[in-house]
């Protein structure tokens, strides 16, 4: 083992090979899912790459569940090996729950598509994000954790790099022919850009916490994701994660579960667990593990993807809602896809914003293609079995939407049946370049 002396040593020594270089063909903001992608593939195609992550990895994140098409983000990573030979628990389909304890037929990906695909897994994010992080490294992209965007650099209305804060050292200036805003939901430029526009109907809240031996279901079903509904379209998400640990969480309106008896997280989630049979029966013998934890509406859409010399990836272009497991999705794929996307424009020289017009394209397509499915789910007067019942061709597109196969896809008759059961959004134009004029 390195004794810890050496280890200081050599973070000092590696922290001023990096500080004392102050220009990069790509600076990337954040280590997520959609930064730790980018930033892998463009170093991996030979670009000067450096990742700027406010955090010490591993750290703690929400959001354990992959929706089966991270498959081909984590294929093109070369991560799908480690992934089925990790203890993590394998996910074979999705059900609901109603609360008087009655499941649905569960979503079987494997009945869908005959894929390696139709199995995912769910994993522990703090796990999972350091293993994409580890990736970056490994293709050469240069890693400054601890030390956090300040300020975008400008000239004129161009992007040209960022001003950070390390950790324990002063500020410094960053520069790049582009910038990924990949801060998750931080989202720092929109912040700092005014970008920022909140979904007019998803205003949702979440809290969460985990659980030691709870109960799981029984054969294929033992890794499912399972929504377990509330009155007035609240539900749980149940997660079952390795180590015999059990991620539960309720998503609702501030108001239904702050109704004024109490604003203690503890007792309101226990009070919503006696809400729903099935969440009861699977937590009756389980033992309450770490935190309370709370997050504020979470659903939002950025108005532009891009700027000159700057472009948005993951949760810092938008978050639909947790309900589908879509984010991690999202970020794996718009990174992968954003990666070709510059590193294309880098050898052609033109990072103007115009260059990701199609990639804004792309993303606003999926986004809104979930939207209008996650609409469906809120609305009183919906249900699947309804939509199912209606004409059972549509099963195969709500499961397509459901394992995120949505890319040039038709789904017009979906679209059309779920119009005649539930109130659908109107389009959002956001997420499209901000061109210069």
């Amino acid at each position: 083992m390195v004794p810890p002396l050496e280890n200081s040593i050599h973070y000092l020594t590696f922290f001023v090979m990096i500080s004392a270089k102050s220009n990069y063909d790509v600076i990337v903001i954040g280590a997520g899912p959609a930064g730790s992608t980018t930033a892998a593939l463009l170093a991996e195609k030979g670009h000067d790459v450096l990742v700027v992550e406010k955090d010490k990895f591993p750290r703690y994140h929400v959001g354990e569940s992959l929706m089966p098409f991270c498959y081909f983000p984590l294929k093109r990573l070369g991560l799908v090996d480690k992934l089925q030979q990790s203890e993590n628990p394998k996910k074979y389909c999705v059900q609901f729950v109603r609360g008087n304890g009655a499941v649905s037929q569960p979503f079987y990906f494997f009945q869908h598509m005959d894929h390696p695909a139709s199995t995912t897994w769910q994993v522990w994010r703090s796990e999972f994000d350091a293993l994409l992080l580890d990736k970056a490294r490994q293709e050469g992209a240069s890693v400054l954790e601890e030390t956090k965007a300040q300020a975008l650099l400008k000239d004129g209305d161009s992007v040209v790099g960022i001003r950070v804060a390390p950790k324990n050292s002063e500020s410094m200036e960053l520069r790049a022919p582009l910038v990924v805003d990949a801060s998750g939901r931080d989202c720092f430029s929109a912040v700092k850009e005014k970008w920022m526009e909140r979904d007019p109907k998803l205003k949702k809240i979440a809290i969460w916490t985990y659980f030691k031996r709870a109960k799981r279901d029984p054969g294929l079903d033992e890794g499912a994701t399972t929504v377990a509904y509330l009155p007035n379209k609240g539900w749980f998400w149940y997660i079952p994660l390795s180590g015999d640990i059990v991620s539960v969480g309720i998503v609702a309106e501030h108001r239904y579960l702050f109704d004024g008896s109490t604003r203690d997280l503890a007792e309101i989630f226990a009070r919503e667990v006696k809400k729903n049979t099935w969440i009861e029966d699977h937590l009756a013998s389980a033992e309450q593990y770490g935190e309370y934890r709370i997050t504020g509406e979470f659903s939002y859409r950025n108005r532009f993807c891009a700027m000159d010399g700057l472009v948005l990836a993951g949760d810092a272009l938008g978050f639909l809602d947790p309900v589908f497991s879509s984010g991690v999705f999202l970020a794996l794929k718009s990174g992968v896809m954003l990666a070709d996307t510059a590193s294309e424009a880098l050898e052609k020289g033109d990072l103007s914003a115009a260059s990701f017009t199609n990639y804004g394209k792309s993303m606003q397509s999926a986004i809104e293609t979930m939207r209008k499915i996650v609409y469906a789910f809120y609305d009183e007067n919906f249900s699947f079995k309804e939509l199912i019942q209606k004409d059972m061709h549509l099963r195969s597109d709500l499961t397509d939407c459901l394992v995120g196969n949505v890319d040039g896809k038709d789904f017009t008759s979906l679209f059309k049946a779920l119009s005649e059961l539930a109130e659908m959004p109107e389009p959002i134009e956001h997420g499209l370049p901000k061109v210069s004029k």
